[in-house]
């Protein structure tokens, strides 16, 4: 799992892990995406932990705006 792999190399504590899990899950399925070694899964996790830097600690909040982030969503409004 792509974003398994980001956490592991980065210093978050285990409740900015969780999220950024969540999130990851929740765009991967938004996407249809069940393919471990689909690129795209690399794209999400990576603009995940990117969104996940500044702040954000929502799961929903996360997987939106990192698929906004890679324009793979409308931003909202």
């Amino acid at each position: 799992m792509a974003i398994r792999r980001l956490i592991a190399s980065g210093s978050f504590e285990p409740e900015q892990s969780a999220a950024m899990i969540s999130a990851y899950d929740a765009a991967c399925t938004v996407l249809r995406l069940t393919d471990i070694d689909d690129p795209l899964t690399e794209l999400i996790a990576t603009a995940i932990v990117e969104v996940a830097s500044t702040g954000e600690r929502d799961p929903i909040l996360l997987a939106g705006k990192a698929l906004v982030a890679l324009g793979l969503r409308e931003p909202p409004g």
